[in-house]
């Protein structure tokens, strides 16, 4: 989307004690969002190599960055976009028990990412994974995790409430469920951005769920690849999709911003669908989907959280810039400057 300006712009908070709340809202967060899902902290690479199939391929198209590694014999490695497929591997590769999971702070490079004020080319985000069952692949057990998480979320937002008083609390006390088809039968004629923009006007926080699913005009709401979340499964509501976006109500922006992408993951089964869909089938043969397909991998739900638009989001800043340290075009500092939007 285009840069927005908004209107007679308050900051709440300077720059330096912005950096110093920004400590704070990332370590409790951290903590809670840990005791909540039962997970423990693991460490996690910077760059993967390619050809492995462990990278995110986001929409597909995007481009990752890219470097030959001298001593591997000039054998080439990528920056990574998110680890939901390397999570997932590591649950596997530490035994992990059902109900119990692992998260990891994400640092991550999108040089494709068109910049504006939600998107930066630095992606830091939890990124997080935990093992289930194969009786839990249902949407009650997604619904549940979703409301734990946003629990956490209205936590933070109370406690820095009663840091700083004049930052008021603006999420709803519960978030509202709802598929893509819905939004799209409700108002056919908008964008899925548009629909979006009215589902949160209208509940202040939704959980969308079927991301990357086929609905019933043929389009998708938004891209999703077909190795990690499963789009495509029958729910218990009707439709498809065991996966969705938390997406809230941002009233400095006056829009949707999406905090979090997850899902339950795909099965051997729903893996060979989605990469027929998506005319990926190539890729059952990389190390990652060969290990999924023959049923070595454990059954699993998980996400990533952005850190900076959750920091961005509770301390009601106009820019991602405010939270982060990263580059953007000189118009676009400049623009903010005049406006009152120092950019870190």
């Amino acid at each position: 989307m285009p840069l927005v300006i908004p209107q007679r712009y308050n900051r709440r908070l300077q720059p330096e004690t912005t950096e110093a709340v920004i400590k704070t809202i990332k370590d409790t967060f951290q903590r809670r969002l840990a005791e909540e899902l039962c997970l423990r902290r693991v460490t996690a690479p910077l760059f993967v190599l390619s050809g492995t199939g462990l990278n995110d391929d986001l929409n597909g198209v995007e481009r990752p960055v890219n470097f030959a590694v001298k001593d591997m014999g000039d054998r080439n490695a990528e920056i990574v976009h998110s680890l939901a497929k390397w999570k997932r591997a590591k649950l596997g590769a530490y035994d992990i028990a059902p109900g119990f999971g692992l998260y990891t702070d994400m640092n991550a490079i999108r040089a494709d990412e068109e910049l504006d004020n939600l998107h930066s080319i630095y992606v830091d985000q939890w990124d997080w994974e935990k093992t289930i069952t194969p009786e839990d692949r249902n949407l009650a057990y997604l619904k549940d995790t979703v409301s734990k998480i946003y629990g956490v979320i209205c936590e933070l937002e109370q406690m820095i409430y009663r840091m700083f008083p004049h930052i008021t609390p603006r999420l709803p006390r519960e978030i509202r469920f709802i598929h893509s088809e819905e939004l799209l039968r409700r108002w056919p004629d908008l964008t899925p951005r548009e629909r979006e923009d009215r589902a949160v006007r209208e509940y202040g926080a939704v959980f969308l769920i079927g991301i990357g699913g086929k609905l019933s005009d043929g389009t998708i709401h938004d891209g999703r690849a077909p190795d990690y979340d499963d789009w495509s499964t029958p729910n218990d509501d009707g439709y498809f999709g065991l996966n969705g976006d938390i997406i809230v109500y941002n009233s400095v922006l006056d829009g949707p911003l999406e905090l979090s992408s997850m899902g339950i993951r795909v099965s051997p089964e729903s893996l060979r669908r989605q990469l027929e869909i998506r005319g990926c089938e190539s890729r059952a043969s990389l190390p990652f989907h060969r290990s999924l397909l023959a049923g070595e991998l454990p059954a699993s739900i998980g996400g990533g959280i952005g850190q900076s638009r959750l920091c961005m989001f509770l301390l009601q800043k106009a820019h991602v810039g405010e939270v982060q340290a990263s580059i953007w075009p000189e118009e676009q500092v400049e623009a903010c400057r005049k406006a009152g939007i120092e950019l870190l």
